[in-house]
Order: structure tokens, then C-alpha cells, then sequence
């Protein structure tokens, strides 16, 4: 174990202690990094070796995330030894790929041969074909197979997803015969919970926990200990449904089935953790347009996930600019009101995008579907007018005292119908888009934006001109 290491008080996993490498926050710190960045530049592969050695899996990730990418594939190459599957395990999706470049197919075909299934598939599937094909034809033929079944799925599928590893009996065992067998086999995965339960066609009937078996006498028949009701994940479904099915029934793992019905793999918690992670980083980062928002991300890909939004959100600005042009004599001629209109605008798409992250959060939880669409747009209704009251109230009494009472009342229902436009408009955009199938996450701000920002200028200009506040 290196210096740097330290088992906790449980024994459980590896604690860090402040050293050369890390500072007080378990970073690694600048200097080190810049020792090992000097040991590149020299092409001295020995020097930049015994500087990473000593470090856990995980940090020697962190290092490689915290280089350049033409740093990253030289460091590799000085320590191809201990670029193990842990440390692939550990890094992020850009800098594996950029690592999976840097070495042989056959490096990569050794990790992919160690990894779980959904772990290989993760780490070659982005490659193109001849780099795919280079490196499972260096695969044992079992891990080969497995891998080309799963890449044959779509993309963020179960199928794609799922563990070919798991544990399978026929129903007639006993507990005593499951044990025995769990003893003498050594192929069967290195971690599981739960043992399925199959009949002769190979569909699950049930399952049992280990905690069952260990209390439960040898002679007890399989079939009286299982549990029957247990919940299927279709190969086709997608990753976020299955996250759903997870949370929804507090599952640990779940069968994988195929179109007939057969046991084909499992999903476990560990990897549903991960997609919740990443689906709620992805609507996140779509609502601002900014792409996969990844720092490692190519700079040609961050360009172009985010300019055609912000093109888009050019356009939208256009309708807004028309409305002020439409109204430019009366700010002529009350120069208050170009003062406070951005105020009115600002107010209404602060609450827009407050309604509509609750909405879009809602959708991706299932808590909002066509069966109950109009009593919560009802509610956010309610919550809008209130948040409107007292905005207007606020903004209305301080116009009132800066400028003139019959002002201060102009801004304050401006406020109002603004902020019930955005309540209702952060429910609808997303909604309108999820029943066109598309990810209410995607454009929605954009819209919800331009209309808050248009309804707030026509509001507050055309009542001040109703008012003939503007002459």
C-alpha cells in the first residue's frame, strides 16, 4: 500500500493523508502536478512513473482529468501498468475515450476483458467501428460476444446497459442445493444480492435475496423461500424509465428480459445511480443550452451545442426588440419607463424559469402526466398570483415614491400579468413538448424566456400608454 494510503477505522476503503501529493481538501496539489507535467517534457517516462505509483486508482484519474490531452496519452504510455480497470473505472467519458486512443488495442481489449459487461461496453462504445473491431478481436470469444450482443441495442437502453453477469437457477433446487452450487462454481460473478429463479425456457419466476438463503434450512425448496413478485426491465426501455422503476419500488437489482420474456441480465442500483446522476446534470445543462456542459468536452463540440442555442435565443430577443420599437415615441417621451421596463421583464422570466424547473423536474419523475396536467397548472396559477401580489405591491409602492402613484400602479399590474404569464408558460412550453416527444428540457427556456420577455414590455408599455402616462 502506498504512504498515501490509510484504511479507515472500519477497514472498509482507502482514507488519504495530507503529503506531497494532496492538500488539506484530498487534492492533488499544483506542485505535483506541475512535477509530473516537467517529467513529460523532459520524456523522462521513469520520473513521471515514480511520482504516479505511489498514488490510489482514483487519483492517478484525477491526475490524468487534470492534464492536457497530448500530456494525457504521454503519461499513459510511461505508465501502462498501472493504467488498470480501476483507474478506467474512474475516469471521465472524455479523457477515457482520449485514453482508449492513446493505448493498443490490445491494452484495451485486457482492461475490457476485466470489466463487467456495461463497463467494457461503456469504454469501447463510442469508438468508431475499425477501432471497435480492433480491440474485440483481441478479446476472449465469451467477453467478444458479449460486448458485440450489447452494442447491438440503442444507446442509453437497458439493454445497452445491463450485466450479462448475474446468478441463474431452475427452480426444482433446494436452499442446501444453491448453496452448493453458489460454493463450487467459480465463474459466477464476484458481487451480487440476489439469486433469479428461472424456469426451463429460461423466463425469471422469482428471485431470492442472499439474507434469505443464509436463514432459511438446506432443505427448503427454492420456490417456497423466493419472492414471485418481481419487477422486469424490457431491453428496449430507456435509462431513464429504468431509474424511475428503481426509485418507484426501492429495487436493488431487477431481471433484464428479452422480447420473449427470457432472463437476459440484470441492472443493479450502483449503475442506476450513475444514470440519475447523469439524467439530472443533462436536463440541468439543457435548460441552459450549454450542451453535455463538460470541461473536457472538444471545443468544437461545446461550440456547437451552444451557439445554435444562443442563435435561437437571438431570434426570440428579435420579437421583444419589435415590441420596445413598437413603443419607442412613448419612451421618447418618458424616459422612466426605459428605466423600469427591464425590471418588469427580469421579474417574469425569473419566475418562468422557477415554474418551469419544478415542471421539467415533475415530467422526469413521472409526478406530472396528462392525468393531472390541468389541476397543476391550476396550482402554479394560484402561486403566481400570489408571487405577483406581492412582487407588484413592492415595485409598485417604490415607483409610486420615485416617480408618480399612477406609474407605480402601471408597473404593478404589469408585474402581475407578467408573472401569471410566466407561471402559466413555465407549465405549458414543457408540457407542449413532451407530448410532441421531445425533451421538455431542451428548448424550453428559450421559449419561456422570449414570451416572459415579450409579455413584460408589451404589458408595461401599452398600459403606460392606455394610462397616458407617454402623452
Amino acid at each position: 500500500m502506498a504512504d498515501s494510503e490509510l484504511l479507515d477505522p472500519e477497514g472498509t476503503a482507502p482514507a488519504r493523508e495530507e503529503g506531497e501529493q494532496f492538500d488539506e481538501d484530498n487534492r492533488l496539489k499544483p506542485e505535483f502536478v506541475r512535477d509530473v507535467r516537467d517529467a513529460l517534457a523532459a520524456e523522462d517516462e521513469s520520473a513521471a512513473y515514480e511520482l504516479v505509483e505511489p498514488l490510489h486508482p482514483a487519483d492517478i484519474a484525477d491526475l490524468l482529468e487534470l492534464l492536457a490531452p497530448e500530456e494525457r496519452r504521454a503519461l499513459a504510455s510511461a505508465i501502462t501498468d498501472l493504467m488498470t480497470v480501476e483507474v478506467v473505472a474512474e475516469l471521465n467519458d472524455y479523457v477515457r475515450d482520449d485514453m482508449v486512443e492513446a493505448l493498443t488495442a490490445a491494452a484495451v481489449a485486457n482492461i475490457a476483458d476485466q470489466l463487467d459487461t456495461d463497463d467494457a461496453v461503456q469504454l469501447i462504445e463510442d469508438l468508431n467501428d475499425a477501432d471497435q473491431q480492433a480491440i474485440l478481436a483481441e478479446m476472449a470469444p465469451e467477453g467478444r460476444a458479449a460486448i458485440e450482443s450489447a452494442l447491438a441495442y440503442e444507446g442509453e437502453t437497458a439493454g445497452r446497459l445491463m450485466q450479462r453477469e448475474l446468478v441463474a437457477v431452475p427452480e426444482h433446487l433446494t436452499v442446501g442445493d444453491l448453496i452448493d452450487y453458489m460454493r463450487d462454481n467459480e465463474d459466477l460473478p464476484t458481487e451480487f444480492w440476489e439469486v433469479f429463479v428461472v424456469d426451463h425456457r429460461m423466463r425469471p419466476l422469482g428471485t431470492c435475496q442472499l439474507s434469505w438463503i443464509l436463514r432459511t434450512p438446506r432443505h427448503i425448496p427454492l420456490t417456497d423461500v423466493m419472492k414471485r413478485d418481481q419487477t422486469l426491465i424490457p431491453v428496449d426501455m430507456d435509462q431513464e424509465e429504468v431509474a424511475l422503476r428503481f426509485q418507484k419500488y426501492a429495487l436493488i437489482s431487477a431481471a433484464v428480459v428479452d422480447e420473449g420474456g427470457r432472463l437476459v441480465g440484470q441492472m443493479t442500483v450502483d449503475d442506476v445511480v450513475h444514470i440519475i446522476q447523469e439524467e439530472a446534470g443533462e436536463d440541468a445543462l439543457l435548460m441552459s443550452g450549454a450542451g453535455e456542459g463538460d470541461i473536457n468536452e472538444p471545443i468544437r463540440d461545446a461550440y456547437s451545442a451552444r451557439v445554435r442555442w444562443l442563435i435561437a435565443n437571438l431570434g426570440t430577443a428579435l420579437i421583444a426588440s419589435l415590441i420596445i420599437a413598437a413603443f419607442g415615441a412613448a419612451i421618447e417621451r418618458l424616459v422612466a419607463l426605459a428605466v423600469l421596463m427591464p425590471i418588469v421583464a427580469s421579474i417574469g422570466g425569473n419566475a418562468g424559469t422557477q415554474t418551469m424547473a419544478v415542471t421539467v423536474r415533475a415530467i422526469a419523475t413521472n409526478q406530472l402526466t396528462q392525468s393531472n396536467t390541468a389541476r397543476i397548472l391550476w396550482r402554479e396559477t394560484r402561486v403566481a398570483l400570489l408571487n405577483g401580489a406581492t412582487v407588484a405591491a413592492l415595485i409598485g409602492i417604490a415607483t409610486a415614491v420615485i416617480f408618480t402613484p399612477q406609474l407605480g400602479v402601471v408597473i404593478g399590474v404589469a408585474v402581475i400579468m407578467n408573472i401569471i404569464t410566466a407561471g402559466l408558460a413555465g407549465v405549458l412550453v414543457p408540457v407542449m413538448f413532451e407530448r410532441l416527444n421531445q425533451d421538455p428540457a431542451v428548448a424550453s427556456s428559450v421559449f419561456v424566456t422570449m414570451i416572459t420577455d415579450s409579455m413584460g414590455f408589451f404589458a408595461f408599455l401599452g398600459l403606460a400608454v392606455a394610462a397616458g402616462l407617454a402623452g
